[in-house]
């Protein structure tokens, strides 16, 4: 059952009925398709005015199809609901010794809850601040507690054979920057070559550059890197060659090449060194003790703000995050766990969808199955709850910012429409509210399963503009414009 902030109202003021949802598709957005060579029978749409009693628009809204990252509004939306728009993650640092003139006799205890956004910057503040409370030499183990998410086997390159990439990081309870270093290109005239920086510089990360710098346009940049990446337990090597283009500039590039647990401790000694402290010990994975003592603790940022980072930005590490944060129960959260909370949620509600199938909640996946309807009546039900202005807010702006700043640039539709973007091969998809012309808020599924999908751009642009411009007069007369009669 589509739940909506209307409904109460409903039983009071009639309503003229729309006529069946229209099952052809707009011209523009048909012509669009058929250059694409994207057949109707490979895409998913759904458009849906909120107070309308029937869809303006259904065709193949009932297929199950991958959304790509408009899956995030399924996962956002039940974080908000389930764990609150204040809701955040802590990191603590305990010990289970004494501190006696700056020493710490004893073990050091890094126990994580899951931030997704516990990047360099705040990972040194939880440093600094211990440093602050009189601790220099640790004398002791560094032990990490990631028990919270439970360790599930992740092949990195198995998505897409880019195992480097920081967008394939799994999860982790003690998710630290991502578990990302960049590394920035500087072209050097005066020696004709490259000199690579490395931030945060780690001693397990070694960088070999054998980049030549070359004249010509930059281009695909990327593509004319020649990377050897390797990675064991003791470290990872990149080996660069290859041209660089002058007319490249500066240019950052990041890359994930190392565990968790390796990563966390190189990041936590070459901090701790910077800041005068000193700690010889090992680091490990294990439990803290009940008996630990808090020595401090690193808050993130609210819920709110972190599904902003999900969704404009389309960050599936941190997506991934709050996926496992839902299926927590007290011991290690796994993938079934937060698929089980997220599918018991939706069936509470009446938003069941025996189609819907997950895998790490954040799209980037090959299995992850939704129909356009049923997502649309996900977005219908947000816009009756009382966290819809966090989610709305957290969804890219047409032709403003996230991830369709450069979309829809000189339509009307620019900056009308709050939009969920979602890309891989094969797939495109967009969900969201658009605002039409006449004031009206409608919902928008477009969701494509084709080879030739990385040609579906126009098609779904084409789709949010008719929705904003379209006549939506003889739709339905919905409660709130009776009241505005005089």
């Amino acid at each position: 059952m589509i739940i909506s902030r209307c409904l109460p109202l409903l039983l009071l003021f009639p309503l003229i009925v729309s006529a069946q949802p229209a099952t052809t598709l707009p011209e523009p957005v048909a012509r669009a398709l058929a250059q694409a060579g994207i057949p109707e029978s490979a895409i998913g749409v759904y458009v849906h005015e909120i107070g309308a009693a029937e869809p303006v628009l259904s065709i193949g809204a009932e297929r199950s199809l991958n959304p790509a990252s408009s899956m995030k509004i399924v996962t956002t939306y039940a974080g908000l609901e389930l764990l609150g728009p204040a809701y955040t993650w802590n990191t603590d640092i305990l010990s289970d010794g004494a501190v006696t003139q700056d020493v710490l006799t004893g073990n050091l205890y890094l126990k994580g809850s899951g931030d997704p956004k516990l990047t360099l910057e705040n990972f040194w503040l939880l440093l600094r601040n211990l440093r602050a409370r009189g601790v220099r030499e640790i004398r002791g183990d560094l032990v990490l507690d990631r028990r919270l998410f439970a360790e599930e086997p992740l092949d990195p390159g198995a998505f897409d054979d880019q195992p480097t990439r920081p967008y394939n990081t799994g999860p982790s309870a003690l998710l630290v920057n991502f578990k990302a270093v960049t590394l920035q290109f500087i072209p050097d005239t005066a020696t004709r070559s490259v000199r690579i920086t490395v931030e945060p510089p780690l001693s397990p990360v070694q960088v070999i550059n054998n980049l030549k710098l070359g004249d010509g346009v930059c281009g695909d940049w990327v593509g004319r890197l020649r990377l050897d990446g390797q990675g064991n337990a003791d470290g990872a090597r990149l080996t660069f060659s290859g041209s660089y283009a002058l007319d490249c500039g500066e240019r950052l590039r990041s890359y994930s090449v190392l565990g968790h647990r390796q990563y966390v401790g190189a990041l936590f000694s070459t901090l701790w060194r910077e800041m005068g402290g000193s700690f010889s010990g090992q680091v490990r994975d294990g439990a803290t003790p009940l008996q630990a003592r808090p020595l401090v603790s690193a808050k993130s940022p609210a819920m709110s703000e972190v599904i902003r980072d999900i969704n404009k930005y389309s960050n599936n590490v941190m997506a991934r995050q709050l996926y496992l944060t839902l299926g927590n129960n007290g011991g290690g959260s796994t993938s079934s766990a937060a698929a089980a909370t997220i599918k018991q949620w939706l069936a509470l509600k009446g938003l069941a969808a025996p189609e819907l199938v997950l895998e790490n909640g954040s799209g980037l996946s090959r299995i992850e199955r939704i129909s356009a309807r049923n997502l649309g009546a996900v977005l219908l039900n947000a816009w009756a709850s009382p966290v819809m202005p966090e989610l709305m807010a957290s969804l890219p702006v047409a032709a403003v910012d996230g991830t369709l700043r450069r979309r829809l640039k000189s339509a009307e539709v620019a900056g009308q429409a709050h939009v969920k973007t979602g890309s891989l091969s094969g797939v495109r998809s967009i969900a969201g509210y658009v605002l039409d012309a006449q004031g009206n808020r409608v919902v928008v599924v477009f969701m494509v399963n084709h080879a030739n999908a990385f040609n579906a751009q126009t098609a779904q642009d084409g789709l949010l503009s008719w929705v904003h411009n379209r006549d939506s007069s003889n739709c339905c007369e919905r409660p709130e414009r009776r009241r505005g009669k005089k």
